[in-house]
């Protein structure tokens, strides 16, 4: 299993290429085999899924309704723009030019890591983001962790 956690700031190059940092590289299971799935994220980021991460979504979406319109438009929008992805020997990949639009990406990228999977933003938006949230973070992790009787 994969699994990913600190953030990191690095630029994207012309080609669309970000470099994978090392630390997290070295958390990539070794069933991941260096390949990655790209696709859109939930807000307006890049989700990077290593893939045996990638697997269990499939499997998830596999379950789903097809005959819910919900579970088709979530198939839809989560497949549409989603890629294959190896590093390269400079532990790159490449972005999708379609997905680099959608998260605002230019030059820098905010790199963080989420568990079971790698988000990619524009450190303008991430910014964004987190001044958006109503409620402070001491808050939420209280209603998460909140002891379910």
């Amino acid at each position: 299993m994969s699994s990913f956690k600190g953030s990191f700031t690095y630029t994207v190059d012309s080609k669309g290429r970000i470099n994978i940092p090392a630390k997290m590289r070295k958390n990539l299971s070794p069933e991941a085999n260096n390949s990655f799935v790209i696709t859109r994220g939930f807000e307006s980021c890049i989700f990077v899924y290593p893939q045996d991460e990638w697997m269990k979504r499939e499997n998830e979406i596999g379950k789903l309704q097809q005959t819910d319109p919900q579970h088709r438009y979530f198939t839809r929008m989560l497949l549409q723009f989603a890629a294959d992805a190896e590093l390269d020997g400079q532990s790159r990949i490449i972005l999708p030019k379609e997905l680099l639009q959608y998260a605002k990406i230019e030059n820098d990228v905010f790199i963080l890591g989420a568990f079971d999977r790698i988000e990619v933003w524009n450190p303008d938006e991430y910014k964004k983001y987190l001044e958006s949230q109503q409620e402070d973070y001491l808050t939420v992790a209280s209603k998460v962790f909140e002891k379910k009787e």
